[in-house]
């Protein structure tokens, strides 16, 4: 595939990012730690709180990121970033509006894949990027849209099912997006998309509620 940017692009759009930014990335990764604390000490609008945060990522990915920096080397960045904004306005309708996005952690193996892929994009993440000789600012930091992507499915892991199909779409097509990276930008860490893509997937075919819920309906 012939991408219309270089590798070293790639990473100098990381580098004018974090330092235009900064210290918005603590921000950042503050409100994913809040929105984990939030399943694990739960209040009745934990939901909606965590819904918020997740839209704001979303958004933030958006116009903070594709908009304003991926633009200027990747034409296809406006269409990201519009992707990435209806997805911010998905959290805001399903979890603040209609206040279906219920998340609670439990032993099974759907949580504890979520734990695996939060705990991923928050420390694994970083780690592996300096590992892999990418390190600040020219590196992809939380925020950015494959850490965030990874939590993302690693929070919407921690669902209560039912729950609607809709929050799941737009981070299982980054998913398909961004794995590319690791493989034609010499991104290893995003490899991890290809297993948050596949939890993704498997999201979708469980959200349908059991037997023991009383109701067999799907809902969009």
């Amino acid at each position: 595939m012939q991408l219309p940017f270089t590798i070293e692009q790639f990473f100098e759009v990381f580098r004018r990012y974090n330092e235009s930014v900064w210290p918005a990335q603590i921000v950042l990764v503050a409100l994913a730690i809040i929105a984990v604390i939030l399943v694990v000490f739960p209040r009745r609008w934990s939901g909606i709180c965590i819904s918020a945060i997740l839209s704001f990522l979303w958004a933030w990915l958006g116009l903070a990121y594709h908009l304003a920096f991926f633009a200027s080397v990747n034409p296809l960045a406006h269409v990201f970033a519009g992707v990435s904004i209806a997805g911010a306005a998905v959290f805001a309708w399903h979890g603040i509006a209609k206040r279906q996005l219920e998340f609670k952690f439990s032993r099974s193996m759907r949580s504890l894949a979520g734990v695996a892929l939060i705990v991923f994009s928050l420390a694994v993440y970083p780690a592996w990027a300096a590992y892999a000789g990418h390190l600040y600012p020219a590196m992809p930091t939380f925020g950015l849209p494959c850490p965030t992507t990874i939590f993302t499915i690693g929070m919407l892991s921690l669902l209560v099912t039912p729950y609607p199909r809709m929050p799941l779409v737009v981070p299982i097509l980054w998913c398909l997006v961004g794995s590319q990276a690791a493989f034609l930008l010499g991104v290893p860490q995003d490899r991890a998309l290809i297993v948050a893509g596949i939890v993704g997937i498997a999201l979708v075919i469980r959200s349908r509620p059991s037997a023991s819920d009383g109701s067999s309906r799907w809902r969009i």
